[in-house]
């Protein structure tokens, strides 16, 4: 394996670390998937600034309004970065948090996110992350 592809591993490895982390409610878990400065606007436009505030607000929703939730992200099954320099790539993913209580679920909550993605010290983590609902564009394509 060279180190492109290398690279190209370890990134979907931080979307999976990222679901596992959702899916099992651990805000701390889903926060280190981040870097300490990063930035994280949520598909209602809030701005959450760093890991320790990412962490704290998902602490919040996993132990409130979603709860038991389970999160899907087309990350998991194809990860295709592209490579601004040999340690900052942009990720592109659509996902879903499904709700745990499927009679409580509109099914509407299909999102797209961007993702920059920094590797420190060997390590890739989150630095940047915008998410928002997908939405018809107005000649009926997605």
């Amino acid at each position: 394996m060279n180190q492109r592809e290398k690279d190209v591993h370890d990134l979907r490895e931080v979307f999976v670390a990222l679901v596992d982390a959702w899916n099992r409610g651990d805000a701390a878990a889903y926060g280190d998937c981040f870097t300490e400065d990063a930035d994280y606007v949520t598909f209602m436009g809030q701005h959450l600034k760093g890991r320790a505030q990412i962490a704290e607000v998902h602490g919040w929703l996993f132990h409130g309004p979603l709860k038991g939730s389970k999160l899907e992200s087309s990350a998991l099954a194809e990860c295709k970065p592209r490579f601004l320099a040999e340690n900052v790539a942009v990720v592109h993913a659509t996902g879903e948090a499904r709700l745990a209580n499927p009679e409580q679920d509109p099914n509407d909550r299909d999102s797209i996110n961007t993702n920059v993605v920094v590797k420190q010290r060997g390590v890739w983590k989150i630095t940047a992350f915008h998410n928002c609902r997908i939405q018809e564009l107005p000649t009926g394509r997605r």
